[in-house]
């Protein structure tokens, strides 16, 4: 690969995963370039001894945010194998594997294609394929582990075989026990004994050189450590002491330091997990508000809290007078830092007013999972802020993310179609997100009846009031819709916005009335009509929505000045590739909920250092997606043994010139043809022409230009294409003419 504007992306397979390139807005650095071109042959020659090796470039390293993710991935599994403590005397039969850390690792996951295969299974998976590689390496090192591991990278160092322990003791003047262990020779089962520090002093008493050799991680860190230098001056480090909480403090905190060094240390979960720390607590929407919609207002409550106790305001600022360092509060134990406290009790004071003032929107609730503190107007007060919903919001929001706890909508009378199962859900989301005044991106993979679950909808409003809806799609689709309404609801009637149909100039004059409840223009026609976008409609549908991931272009901006209650966006790719995508999709949908650009670029851009921020995100976005896939396990028994999928194109001017022209000289010819095989001939001939016209005009011409635009199939094969491309799938494309081949 040559093309500097290119960078490798991650797709998630069911069994695996798969590079590909994907177009850059800035041409790659030569050192980028070069890195990714040689990972790229590494991945088609063995993809997992492509990933092994990935965990040890550099973090500097430049990389898409699915590249850096899968680099995580490898990156855990090798610290993970340097921190095990058998890992030097097992080598290659290590069976170490850091199963823990699946579910953080799927939480952190960016967007990407194929991320709906990304659980726990497949991360085993991935273990076990990256131990297989390690196992190879290992079999064929003559070095020691040591060595392996700096060999390949000096940011990995193995550990040594001495462990630190601090574990909470019922003791009053020494509330915590700290004690010094080191790991044996393996037994038969694989597995080494942990045993007292001072044990060591009689196993090696007759071997100085061992003792230092076991001692030397400890002697590092003391080296760095006042409290571990006094420990080892003092001997106390070979024997089970007692810690006071400003020793314990002292020692949380240089665990790090400790473990730099190469020490193992095992401490209290809420210290490792940062589970007893103070946090603001915000809760919303404990209430039902007064009316549904888009502006209904949520009440919501700040308060401190540590763990799951609650705090006072009281009860905050008396901790102001405590010491720093540990304190045994409401059965926790929770580090007191002055100036973060002062911060907190700053935040918190900001935040009540602000609950006592104001009242949150539905679509201001659901943002506010983003990003907090910005939008409680807290600044960098805030530290940690934990969003809750209360009861009623819980409730909108599960039914919003699982569509079969909402209460079933008929899709009308006059409704030619049966739906399945999985369709007749979609038709109640959809429906949910009317009355609630939410945009919905509708986003099922194709061939599972997007349009058919848009126009049950309509058919639905159809049958109770009269609406005008908008629907806005590329002109190739014009026949597929028109096909398909006339085929699953005949009595909603449309009328065409687009000079092809209705002649030019129509649109300016349109007056939406009773006659019609359904519209249908192209997105070329939004950027050039202002009539569509004076009209407030009822309802503004958007298929092929990816038309308007370009933020920047005419026709986005056009369309986003579309006015409507209520949105719908129907895409195959709402959030795989780039950001910017997503947000400009919701800029349409739902304007404000991911800030505006600059305040969600500085958002993204802090992803690359807080991955916990992809969590938050898809939390925030995910009540509005709707997407089934046809690998969900739960819709395959929906599903025919084969999905067959009819798809109309219309011809273009070029096109329907050609085709009339034929029509009046066969005409011609057939007057004066005569009867049996000379007539048969001619229509037979013809046939064959009409389908050449219908392919591409150039076909018919014998020319050789075959241009895109001409020809409505090849738009419409577009169309299909690009879909298929963003999410990195495959196609073939069959067709009975040998000169379309290369086309």
């Amino acid at each position: 690969m040559t093309d500097k504007s290119k960078e490798i992306v991650v797709t998630i397979l069911l069994d695996g995963f798969r590079f590909d390139w994907q177009e850059t807005q800035e041409p790659l650095e030569d050192r980028q370039y070069n890195i990714q071109n040689k990972l790229f042959e590494q991945w088609r020659q063995n993809p997992y001894k492509a990933l092994f090796g990935l965990g040890f470039m550099p973090a500097s390293a430049p990389a898409s945010d699915s590249l850096q993710f899968l680099k995580t991935i490898s990156g855990t599994f090798i610290k993970f194998l340097s921190r095990q403590p058998d890992i030097k005397f097992l080598r290659e039969k290590t069976d170490a594997k850091p199963e823990e850390e699946n579910q953080n690792i799927i939480s952190t996951a960016p967007f990407m294609n194929g991320l709906k295969y990304l659980d726990s299974q497949w991360l085993d998976n991935i273990w076990d394929k990256l131990l297989e590689v390690f196992r190879e390496e290992m079999r064929d090192y003559r070095g020691s582990v040591a060595q392996y591991f700096a060999s390949r990278s000096p940011a990995f160092h193995v550990m040594g075989r001495v462990f630190f322990h601090l574990v909470e003791n019922k003791s009053d003047g020494y509330p915590f026990a700290f004690m010094a262990t080191y790991s044996s020779m393996v037994s038969a089962d694989g597995r080494s004994k942990h045993l007292p520090l001072k044990n060591a002093l009689i196993e090696f008493k007759d071997d100085h050189k061992k003792l230092l050799e076991l001692l030397s991680k400890v002697s590092k860190a003391a080296a760095k450590s006042a409290l571990l230098r006094d420990l080892q001056d003092s001997g106390d480090i070979f024997h089970p002491i007692g810690f006071t909480s400003d020793e314990a403090y002292t020692f949380l905190k240089e665990v790090p330091l400790y473990e730099e060094s190469g020490i193992l240390c095992r401490i209290p979960n809420w210290w490792k997990n940062k589970s007893n720390s103070l946090r603001l607590a915000v809760n919303i929407g404990t209430k039902p508000p007064s009316f549904l919609g888009f502006d209904a207002l949520l009440d919501f409550d700040v308060q401190f809290s540590i763990g799951d106790e609650k705090l006072t305001a009281a009860e905050l600022k008396k901790l102001l007078t405590e010491t720093e360092g540990l304190i045994f509060i409401k059965g926790k134990w929770v580090e007191i830092n002055r100036e973060k406290l002062k911060e907190a009790l700053l935040a918190y004071e900001k935040a009540q007013k602000v609950a006592g003032r104001d009242n949150l929107t539905l679509l201001e609730a659901i943002r506010l999972q983003l990003n907090p503190a910005q939008m409680l107007g807290l600044g960098n007060d805030a530290g940690a802020v934990e969003v809750t919903n209360g009861q009623w919001l819980n409730s909108v929001i599960s039914k919003l993310t699982q569509p079969e706890r909402l209460e079933a909508v008929t899709p009308g009378d006059n409704f030619n179609a049966v739906l399945r199962p999985y369709q007749e859900k979609g038709l109640a989301w959809l429906h949910y997100m009317k009355t609630l005044g939410l945009g919905a991106c509708l986003a099922d993979d194709m061939g599972l009846g997007k349009t058919v679950q848009v126009i049950a909808l309509l058919n639905y409003i159809r049958t109770r009031k009269k609406e005008k809806t908008l629907l806005v799609i590329p002109a190739s689709l014009i026949g597929n819709w028109t096909d398909e309404i006339k085929r699953f609801a005949p009595s909603l009637k449309y009328y065409i916005l687009h000079p092809s149909e209705n002649g030019r100039g129509s649109i300016d004059e349109i007056q939406p009335d009773g006659k019609h409840e359904l519209f249908i223009t192209t997105y070329g026609m939004v950027s050039r009509y202002e009539r569509l976008k004076e009209i407030t409609w009822d309802t503004v549908v958007l298929d092929e929505a990816q038309a308007i991931k370009n933020p920047g272009t005419k026709q986005t901006k056009a369309v986003k000045r579309l006015k409507a209650a209520f949105k719908i966006a129907m895409t195959g790719t709402p959030i795989e590739n780039r950001l910017s995508d997503l947000w400009s999709l919701f800029d349409f949908l739902n304007s404000g909920l991911l800030g505006t650009p600059k305040e969600f670029t500085d958002f993204a851009r802090k992803l690359k250092d807080d991955r916990a921020g992809y969590a938050r995100l898809r939390s925030v976005v995910g009540p509005f997606i709707l997407r089934r896939s046809k690998t969900d396990k739960s819709i395959i028994p929906d599903l025919p043994d084969k999905i067959e999928m009819k798809t109309y194109s219309s011809l273009t001017k070029k096109q329907a010139a050609l085709y009339d022209s034929l029509v009046e000289s066969i005409k011609v010819r057939l007057e004066t043809a005569e009867e049996g095989i000379e007539r048969k001939g001619l229509i037979l001939s013809s046939i064959m022409k009409f389908k050449q016209i219908c392919n591409h005009p150039d076909q018919y011409l014998g020319q050789a230009l075959y241009s895109e635009y001409e020809s409505g199939k090849y738009a419409r094969l577009r169309d299909i294409c690009e879909t298929i491309f963003e999410k990195r799938e495959r196609v073939l494309v069959f067709t009975q003419f040998r000169e379309l081949h290369s086309r």
